[in-house]
């Protein structure tokens, strides 16, 4: 019913607005167009409607909306986020999985042997009955090279020991002096008795049949110029302090002497303690009265067994006989022992040797 009386008073509406100017209009005054009175008629209309109203009910939906779909767009935002890290995590693990099995592949090509390449194709059986044969050809053909290779190696070996036996010989026969031994009993040497200490003697193991020269254990001081050394074949005198005098074959220039003794790994007892420790050498002058030192020296016992020592012969003299003093030994309160001395230098005629005596000393 409103609708309709505003309708019909918006249709009546030019007529009366205009009386309504025609009767307020003055006289004179120009006359205004239907049009115009029309779009006077709806500005004043719209400026006296009043301004629409927004219900509280429409702006809390429109509110509990708008969260909905705040909250629904995080939701999104957080799923897109762990997909988004999810997918790192699962491409990173799949990177380092693929770098172990890279890598593990790599060993497994690196050491394992590489694999015979496999036949193409497929021999018949006459193939494999002759590849059979000529394998076995080949296996006795390598079958009689090594047995004449065994032949020759054996012939070889067996030459080659020979030699090796004699050059063993040899250098044993040598005792490495390389050097000529004037106080061989061989070549002329000797032991000048009363010059020479006494012999040990030990009371308690001198049985009745040890009185007998064939039957005693001692051995002379000969048997310091013999080539034969071994355990218990040495000249032993009483206590730590003792001398031998050996004539010489003919004047001699001394240059070195060597002393021999059986090292302590093959001594029966106590060791090597009674092996010479310190020692003087001296030349004796035909009258046996004038004595020239020639140096004093220490063997060792657990350096070597032969020690070789150079004399202080200056000037050069010849004598016809060599004293050795034993001043010490390694330990053995009873009796020393002698196994083989050695004179080494030049032997000179009698003139020579003469002459060369007269100098001072």
């Amino acid at each position: 019913m409103g609708w309709k009386l505003s309708a019909e008073a918006s249709a009546s509406e030019p007529q009366w607005a205009d009386r309504l100017w025609r009767g307020n209009q003055p006289a004179g005054s120009p006359i205004v167009s239907e049009e115009q009175l029309d779009l006077l008629s709806t500005l004043e209309l719209r400026q006296e409607m009043p301004p629409p109203r927004v219900s509280k009910s429409f702006l809390s939906l429109l509110f509990q909306v708008l969260s909905v779909l705040l909250s629904l767009v995080g939701d999104v935002l957080v799923s897109v986020y762990r997909e988004v890290c999810s997918i790192r995590f699962l491409l990173t693990a799949v990177s380092l999985l693929s770098l172990f099995l890279a890598a593990l592949c790599w060993g497994l090509l690196y050491l394992a042997p590489p694999l015979e390449n496999e036949p193409k194709e497929m021999l018949t059986l006459s193939e494999y009955q002759e590849r059979v044969r000529s394998q076995g050809e080949q296996l006795q053909q390598l079958q009689a090279e090594l047995v004449k290779l065994h032949k020759e190696v054996s012939s070889v070996r067996a030459a080659n020991s020979e030699r090796v036996a004699k050059l063993v010989f040899q250098r044993l026969n040598e005792d490495f002096v390389q050097k000529p031994d004037y106080a061989l009993s061989s070549v002329g040497a000797s032991i000048d008795l009363e010059k020479t200490s006494h012999d040990y003697e030990d009371a308690n193991t001198a049985y009745f049949w040890n009185r007998f020269s064939f039957w005693n254990y001692a051995r002379p001081p000969t048997v310091i110029l013999e080539p034969d050394v071994f355990p218990g074949n040495c000249w032993a005198f009483e206590g730590d302090q003792g001398q031998v005098v050996i004539r010489l074959p003919g004047r001699v220039q001394l240059s070195d002497i060597t002393l021999q003794h059986p090292p302590p790994s093959v001594a029966h007892t106590r060791g090597a303690n009674s092996a010479p420790r310190d020692f003087a050498v001296y030349g004796l002058q035909v009258d046996d009265e004038t004595e020239v030192f020639l140096g004093k020296f220490t063997f060792d016992v657990e350096k070597s067994e032969i020690q070789t020592f150079h004399l202080q012969n200056e000037p050069p003299a010849a004598f016809p006989k060599v004293k050795i003093q034993i001043l010490s030994n390694w330990g053995h309160p009873r009796f020393t022992c002698l196994y083989r001395v050695r004179a080494h230098g030049i032997r000179t005629s009698e003139r020579a040797g003469d002459s060369a005596t007269e100098g001072p000393h």
